[in-house]
């Protein structure tokens, strides 16, 4: 199945050309794997990270089984977060892009419930939602779970995780026992094995290989440090790569206040997301940095569930993970839509243990790296400096700048102490 692509799959020309759209032509591993079970109408347990393509896997099986004409819910797709609802509900609605009059929508807690009532009154197709505001609309008899034929549980672990099992499971018994049952987790602990178990028919158990897990794209580096100076390798790094965009995630929620605290004194943009924080000051820091309105975002694991920011050029861990699951869930935030990302780990101590298990369990080369000195820092900026000096002299009209230039030299100024001092001026 190696060299497979889209248009080899038996799905509508719709959806072919949205897919297109999207910038995609040959398949990821998962979605080689679970779309032509998928499309035959088996039940599937789909093992795979964030960042390997588990939403257009289970999306495209999933619309080609919508009928249109029928306003009623059809499908239900269970995150553990908003986020990922807003998210995968994004990502539906591209793969949709040229199916008339199908209707999408997300139901998750901290939106007006009336405006979710009066779309579900309408007419809605598929429905993306958290388990606890899809049981809200269940109670309130707002959401008939009655003609459902797909049902995708997303991100299972997770939800699992988050204490959602009672929830999910009484969501199920909502529909009907002839329904299609994908499932998708990064991991199959026992409490899922129970819900397949009890909820699935006979699931197809399709996992991706190891060397799978980890995006291509991602140049992936370790610095060894000490814990104390892992801020001053951090903002070195920063000014190195003159980072647009870029994620840190740190294993606790106290770090990530004193990451935010400490680089917004030195000057950095810069918010934080995690747990104690409520919903709504969560969406406003993830809403300026999608927006690009803040170049950095420190972030727990938790907290990060969903993030899916196209253009986040590096992902730092801080910390090293406890979990080698997490590290592939970090690192694949970066190196989107075929772009390189980079991903850099800080190691002090015993983190060092901890990386080559995770070097093992990835199967992924993690390069060790020299910390920059200052000496190095200033050389670098000094070329970037230079850089743009010579293509603005090479593309730009500095015909007024001149102007103003000559009336220096008139003053006796030498035209080399005039660059030095302007030089200078753009350093600082």
């Amino acid at each position: 199945m190696t060299d497979v692509k889209f248009n080899d799959f038996d799905i509508s020309d719709d959806i072919k050309i949205a897919i297109g759209d999207m910038g995609f032509d040959e398949p990821t591993s998962i979605q080689k794997l679970a779309i032509p079970e998928a499309l035959e109408g088996k039940d599937i347990i789909g093992q795979a990270q964030t960042g390997t393509g588990k939403t257009v896997a289970f999306g495209v099986p999933l619309l080609e089984k919508i009928f249109i004409k029928d306003r009623s819910p059809q499908a239900i797709i269970l995150c553990p977060t908003r986020e990922l609802c807003i998210q995968v509900a994004g990502e539906i609605e591209k793969l949709a892009k040229h199916i008339k009059k199908l209707k999408i929508l997300a139901v998750y807690g901290g939106q007006p419930i009336g405006r979710q009532i009066r779309a579900l009154k309408k007419g809605v197709h598929i429905v993306i939602g958290t388990p606890g505001r899809v049981l809200d609309h269940i109670d309130r008899k707002t959401l008939d779970l009655a003609g459902i034929e797909t049902v995708v549980l997303d991100e299972a672990d997770e939800m699992l995780d988050m204490g959602f099992r009672e929830d999910i499971e009484h969501i199920l018994r909502f529909t009907p026992k002839k329904r299609q049952t994908l499932l998708f987790s990064a991991t199959i602990p026992k409490p899922i094995k129970k819900i397949t178990k009890h909820y699935q028919n006979n699931p197809k158990h399709l996992k991706i290989s190891k060397q799978d897990m980890v995006v291509p794209q991602i140049e992936q580096y370790y610095f060894e440090t000490k814990d104390k100076d892992k801020l001053d390798t951090l903002c070195r790094l920063l000014d190195i790569y003159d980072v647009k965009l870029g994620l840190i995630f740190s294993n606790t929620k106290k770090r990530v206040d004193y990451l935010v605290r400490s680089l917004k004194r030195k000057g950095y943009s810069v918010g934080g997301i995690h747990g104690d924080m409520s919903q709504n000051q969560r969406d406003k820091v993830m809403e300026k940095f999608r927006n690009e309105k803040i170049n950095l975002l420190v972030a727990t694991d938790v907290a990060a569930r969903g993030i899916d920011v196209p253009d986040v050029e590096v992902v730092f861990n801080y910390d090293v993970p406890n979990n080698n699951d997490y590290y592939v869930h970090r690192i694949g935030r970066t190196g989107r839509a075929g772009k390189t990302g980079f991903a850099f780990t800080f190691a002090a101590g015993r983190e060092r243990k901890i990386l080559k298990s995770i070097q093992k369990h990835t199967k992924s080369k993690i390069k060790k790296q020299k910390i920059p000195s200052y000496k190095e820092i200033e050389k670098i900026k000094d070329n970037t400096i230079l850089d743009e000096i010579r293509d603005s002299l090479n593309n730009d009209n500095l015909k007024k700048e001149m102007v103003l230039i000559d009336s220096l030299i008139e003053e006796n100024y030498d035209s080399r102490q005039i660059a030095a001092s302007l030089f200078r001026m753009v350093k600082s």
